[in-house]
């Protein structure tokens, strides 16, 4: 009995040597590769908070520097963030941040270099539609007004159509078109919501050029909704 116990224990270990031998190989690579795919998702993951938690700090560094009106220590730090951190939303944070104070010391060049990195470079298309709203801001500032048209006819997501209907209404009030200005700032009035405040604002710029948003209007407009 113990014999053939042996026997088959033997021919079972034979058949397992013949088994490895064949596909021993085959499953050591795959071993490898699963855990080396494993190995690899747990330091991407270790590498992402390792980045966000470092731009973060520059971020707060960056703030500082606003906050101080320090133009040569935020372009220290923006330059740091866009070279070391640039797919993080931080970055792009800094990038809006960093322009409005650049416009505010004056710096309109920095201003625009700042804008156009956050709207060629950031892949929040949130992001993007602010800088562009910013860029055209500055160059109807410049009267540049091809120029605004050009940034606000890009795609924007749908949130923003009623910012990029305002300001295309802006545009054309200082190109001195009246129709095409009625036109954007119906259109702004319609999109935005009817508690928000900026619509009043709009109101507001439809009355100076003549329009009455009445009551009757308000009842069309939020019955085409």
């Amino acid at each position: 009995m113990a014999n053939q116990l042996d026997l088959e224990e033997q021919e079972q270990l034979d058949q397992i040597k013949h088994f490895w031998k064949q596909y021993g190989n085959a499953i050591t690579w795959a071993l490898i590769v699963v855990l080396g795919a494993f190995a690899s998702w747990n330091f991407y993951h270790y590498w992402q908070r390792s980045q966000a938690q470092q731009a973060a700090a520059l971020f707060d560094e960056m703030d500082r520097a606003v906050q101080a009106a320090d133009a040569a220590r935020m372009d220290r730090v923006f330059s740091d963030m866009k070279d070391k951190f640039s797919s993080t939303a931080y970055a792009q944070q800094a990038g809006l941040l960093v322009a409005r104070q650049y416009i505010n010391l004056d710096k309109t060049d920095a201003a625009k270099s700042a804008l156009v990195w956050v709207a060629e470079k950031s892949a929040d298309p949130g992001y993007q539609a602010l800088a562009r709203l910013r860029l055209a801001a500055i160059a109807m500032e410049s009267k540049k007004f091809d120029e605004a048209l050009s940034l606000l006819n890009n795609a924007y997501p749908a949130s923003f159509e009623a910012l990029v209907a305002d300001r295309k209404g802006d545009v054309f009030v200082l190109q001195g078109d009246k129709a095409k200005a009625v036109v954007e700032y119906d259109k702004a009035y319609r999109l935005f919501d009817s508690r928000a405040e900026y619509r009043r604002l709009v109101e507001v710029k439809l009355n100076a050029l003549g329009v009455d948003v009445g009551p009757q209007a308000k009842v069309a407009s939020a019955a085409g909704k």
